[in-house]
C-alpha cells in the first residue's frame, strides 16, 4: 500500500502477489476496492497491482478536464515508477476505455489486454439502457451515498445476482463508501468518456487481447464487445451467460477462470 507522484498527482496502489505483473483498471466512479474479490484469485500466480483512478479513493482529486488518454498516461507513469517495463492489462467498464488507450500508447508496455463490459467509444458504441444508465451517471448530481450506491447494485448487477450473494454485495458497498468517488470525479470521468472514440484505431492494436461481455448487462451491451473484437486483429471474444454488466461478480469461477486460462497462454515468453 503506497503512494507515488505520477504526473503531477498522487496515486495509491496497491500490489499483491509474485510473478508477472497484471495491472486492473477500475471503471466509472470506481477504485481499487472494486477489484477485491479478483485479487486473491490472480494473486495467486501473478503480481497484481490495483491502483486508484485519479479522482477516486486515496489518489488525489483535482477537479481538471480528464480524458481516457489522460488516464493511461496515469497508468504508464505509475509502471515507470515502480519499475515495471511491461504487464497484462485488465480493465473494465471505463477502465476498459483506458487499457485500450494504453495498448494503442504504449504497445511496447502490453503483455495481453483484457477488456471487460466496455466499448470502442463514439458513434459505433452502443448505448445502453437509458433507465438503467441513469443509476450510475446520477452519481454526478448527487454524490457517492449508501442510497446511490444501493441504485447502482441494482443497475450493475442482475436481480439473482444481488438476491444469491448478498452478504457480498453489502460488503462490495461498505467497500464503495469507505473512500467516496467526488461528485467533479463524476462529471470529469463522464466527461472524458463522452469523448472517447478509439474505432478507427483499434486494428493498430497487437497485443493478444480478450474481450469479455455479461448477455444481460444493460449498461455496456454485449453488441459493443463484438464490435471491438472484429476490430482487433486474432481478438478472442468470451460471453458470460445471464451476466449483468458487472460480469466477475456473483457469476461462480467461471469468469476469473476465463481471464487465467487466457493470461497463462500469452505468457511473456511464449510472445
Amino acid at each position: 500500500m503506497s503512494i507515488v507522484k505520477v504526473n503531477g498527482i498522487n496515486i495509491y496502489y496497491e500490489i499483491h502477489g509474485k510473478g508477472e505483473p497484471l495491472v486492473l483498471i477500475s471503471g466509472y466512479g470506481s477504485n481499487s476496492a472494486s477489484w477485491f474479490h479478483e485479487v486473491p484469485v490472480f494473486s495467486k500466480q501473478y503480481r497484481v497491482i490495483t491502483f486508484d483512478n485519479r479522482g477516486t479513493g486515496r489518489s488525489d482529486k483535482s477537479d481538471v478536464p480528464y480524458t481516457a488518454k489522460m488516464m493511461a498516461d496515469d497508468v504508464a507513469g505509475l509502471l515507470a515508477t515502480i519499475g515495471v517495463d511491461a504487464a497484462h492489462i485488465y480493465g473494465v467498464s471505463m477502465g476498459g476505455g483506458i487499457a485500450q488507450e494504453f495498448a494503442l500508447n504504449y504497445p511496447e508496455k502490453v503483455i495481453s489486454l483484457i477488456l471487460g463490459c466496455t466499448n470502442c467509444g463514439g458513434t459505433h458504441a452502443i448505448p445502453g439502457d437509458p433507465a438503467v444508465v441513469s443509476k450510475l451517471v446520477s452519481m454526478g448530481g448527487t454524490g457517492m451515498t449508501e442510497e446511490s450506491v444501493r441504485a447502482l447494485m441494482t443497475a450493475v448487477y442482475t436481480e439473482e445476482v444481488i438476491k444469491n450473494n448478498s452478504e457480498l454485495i453489502e460488503e462490495l458497498i461498505k467497500r464503495r463508501l469507505e473512500y467516496p468517488t467526488p461528485i467533479h470525479t463524476y462529471i470529469r470521468e463522464a466527461q472524458a468518456s463522452a469523448g472517447f472514440d478509439v474505432y478507427d484505431r483499434l486494428p493498430q492494436i497487437k497485443a493478444p487481447t480478450l474481450i469479455i461481455n455479461g448477455t444481460e448487462d444493460k449498461i455496456v451491451p454485449v453488441e459493443n464487445a463484438r464490435i471491438i473484437a472484429s476490430r482487433i486483429p486474432n481478438a478472442e471474444l468470451a460471453i458470460i451467460e445471464k451476466a449483468g454488466h458487472v460480469y466477475n461478480f456473483g457469476m461462480g469461477d467461471k469468469p476469473d477462470k476465463v481471464v487465467l486460462d487466457f493470461l497463462r497462454r500469452h505468457h511473456r515468453t511464449t510472445m
